[in-house]
């Protein structure tokens, strides 16, 4: 396939930068939580703002992370046949199911999404709750993004896995 080394490259880079942001919102998560149980219990005190902060937090954390996910075969998968494939026939499947299912799966939630998130945009959206955080269209920003940024690595998947399953000696 057309895709050269540098470009598969450059791939992986931006998953492992959306996987390296992905840990700082998940501190973050944490840290907001912790704050938000303190301020609860400790001093009977709540915040509309900081429970929709969770809120976003957890969204991007796992937006962002699909793409590292997948680039580090942190995903989903069913091992339960593949371990008795030959390395040959896992990344023949591999390459079929990314082909077939990944990639039409992220055009999908970008064509889906697109007019959800201009809407959003164009009516500048925000908390419907009093004291709750302005700006809901750029979280919703991230869905087609994330779908992208899962397109653009399960491509670069494609290809390798189309490189290991076109070379006769993946099959010792």
């Amino acid at each position: 396939m057309g895709l050269t080394p540098r470009a598969l490259a450059w791939a992986d880079a931006i998953s492992d930068t959306a996987g390296r942001v992905a840990a700082v919102l998940a501190v973050a998560l944490v840290a907001v939580v912790f704050g938000l149980v303190v301020a609860r219990y400790g001093a009977g005190a709540g915040s509309v703002a900081a429970q929709e902060a969770v809120l976003w937090l957890h969204s991007s954390l796992f937006l962002l992370g699909l793409c590292y996910a997948l680039r580090h075969d942190a995903h989903v998968s069913v091992d339960v046949f593949a371990q008795r494939w030959s390395p040959r026939t896992r990344a023949r499947v591999e390459f079929a199911c990314a082909l077939c299912l990944l990639l039409p799966f992220c055009v999908f939630i970008v064509a889906m999404s697109w007019d959800y998130v201009a809407t959003s945009w164009a009516l500048r959206e925000g908390s419907r709750d009093p004291g709750g955080l302005p700006g809901w269209y750029l979280l919703k920003s991230l869905i087609p993004l994330s779908a992208a940024l899962l397109f653009l690595q399960g491509l670069a998947l494609t290809v390798r896995a189309f490189g290991r399953a076109a070379t006769p000696s993946a099959s010792a």
